[in-house]
């Protein structure tokens, strides 16, 4: 028996086919080779195509079964992980209405900002857990303000794993924890909240009907199934945002447990029991894939925009033909602090645990004498784990202390020199595992399908790469200088 796991990326569509009985991956893909556009249409801005998404999935599907390792009619259900916090709007006829804005757009900011205010943030964080801050919610009202036209034509709004889920059933649902990451669900009520709806004029019949995140959330159709060559009726029976999958795929479930993640975006996401709110709503609480109102198990997500985006950045601008290993490895020959040079890698919209604030990236200190190629990678990468670093002090200020943290060996964490970076300057240990978001979407298939009873289940087979310890390079002072110099151009945007 055989799961499909489907990743709607940002730079990529993923694929996986697992073998439920072992755990055994018998194929992947990936498709575009190439990063997917991201369209930026003013500054700030950042929307992409949701037949864009389909059309990839279409063709990392095929690329998939080409592989001949599988038979594609012995797939038996299929989950899907998607991008997080994006807005997706389709008509009556389920055909989408304009580009998705993802997660890293931040034209709502204000928007939400006056939400938060008019709320009431004692409110808010009550029942909200968070800010209506930049998230999908926000994103709506925008469209509702600034396109009154697209938004008369909306039958329902969704994620972007939804809007896959839509192409390969034809039914429309979402989950709790999808609205809980758009800022739409009541976790004091356990429902979708009235008052943002009201607040912002939203009718509740756009929001597409609840399922749980592991159940059925519709079969595919024969016109899907004949298109990806697999077999119509089985059942999509899972689907999550893109950080609470990559914590399930990494056995992260329960209170105490801590999962991170480097892509394009950075994450240190946690699991709690209780209804957790940072008073700033620098780091959000959103229902985990596990959350029930009986057993809450919420999800505290630190998100960092300009991690891997960073790094890919300098790689186009200084890389040359290099390939991400040669670039890995010419960072190591620099010296521990890059000689000085410091990175703000916050080039990629508002950063949440800025206060929605947009900082840019900076090069500091630059000393046209002494600084080559080397040093530059290697202060990308000290930043990017400084900015984590900034972003776990935010964590532990709100009761969570990690002992040892999981991330997949996989996007920055192939790199040596970030992994141990990012365990000197944090001072926790790093347990590697042989991952990806689309191995955690089948894993979760089979979860919501029944065939696996429980994440621990699932994961029994599994065992870690390797954990990255302490060494005992100091960059605390480097990193009191990198934080000084965020603080000063912080200081310097209020004015």
């Amino acid at each position: 028996m055989l799961l499909l796991g489907i990743d709607v990326g940002t730079s990529s569509i993923k694929i996986s086919v697992v073998d439920a009985a072992n755990g055994d991956i018998k194929a992947t893909a990936s498709y575009p080779d190439q990063e997917s556009e991201i369209i930026a249409l003013q500054s700030g801005w950042a929307e992409q195509s949701p037949d864009m998404w389909w059309e990839h999935v279409q063709k990392a599907i095929a690329i998939c079964n080409a592989k001949k390792a599988y038979d594609p009619k012995d797939i038996a259900a299929i989950g899907i992980a998607y991008q997080m916090h994006g807005l997706v709007m389709v008509d009556k006829d389920q055909n989408s209405l304009r580009n998705s804005i993802i997660w890293c757009d931040s034209r709502a900011v204000e928007i939400g900002d006056k939400a938060f205010a008019d709320l009431g943030k004692a409110y808010a964080l009550e029942h909200l857990l968070n800010s209506p801050g930049n998230f999908t919610a926000s994103k709506l009202a925008w469209v509702k303000a600034n396109e009154p036209e697209t938004y008369a034509k909306a039958d329902k709004i969704m994620l972007p794993g939804d809007y896959i889920a839509l192409k390969l059933t034809g039914e429309a649902t979402t989950s709790n924890s999808a609205l809980s990451e758009g800022v739409f669900w009541d976790f004091k009520n356990n429902s979708i909240s009235k008052d943002i709806l009201f607040y912002y004029g939203f009718d509740e019949s756009i929001i597409p009907e609840i399922k749980p995140v592991f159940s059925t959330h519709g079969h595919i159709s024969t016109a899907s199934a004949d298109l990806l060559g697999l077999k119509a009726g089985i059942p999509v029976s899972y689907k999550a945002g893109d950080q609470p999958n990559n914590a399930l795929s990494l056995n992260v479930t329960e209170p105490g447990e801590v999962a991170a993640t480097a892509g394009t975006s950075g994450v240190i996401y946690g699991v709690t029991d209780h209804l957790l709110c940072d008073l700033q709503s620098r780091v959000n609480t959103f229902a985990h894939v596990n959350h029930t109102e009986e057993q809450q198990r919420l999800g505290v997500l630190l998100c960092i925009n300009g991690t891997g985006s960073m790094y890919r950045w300098a790689k186009q601008q200084f890389g040359g033909n290099m390939d991400y290993n040669a670039i890995n490895q010419l960072s190591a020959t620099a010296p521990s602090g890059s000689k000085g040079l410091r990175v703000l890698p916050f080039g990629n919209g508002a950063e949440r645990m800025l206060n929605n604030r947009i900082a840019g990236a900076h090069f500091s200190n630059i000393d046209l004498n002494l600084h080559t190629t080397a040093e530059l990678f290697r202060a990308v990468q000290e930043g990017i784990a400084f900015s984590f670093r900034y972003g776990l002090d935010i964590l532990r200020e709100n009761g969570m202390t990690p002992s040892i943290i999981r991330a997949g060996r996989s996007n920055l964490f192939l790199s040596e020199l970030f992994a141990q970076t990012f365990v000197d300057i944090t001072g926790v240990p790093v347990e590697l595992h042989e991952n990806d978001g689309s191995y955690g979407a089948a894993i979760g298939a089979g979860i919501g399908a029944g065939i696996y009873q429980s994440a621990g289940e699932a994961f029994t087979n599994k065992k870690p790469l390797g954990v990255v310890e302490p060494g005992n390079t100091n960059l605390e002072d480097a990193y009191q200088e990198w934080k000084q110099i965020l603080n000063k151009t912080l200081n310097h945007e209020n004015h």
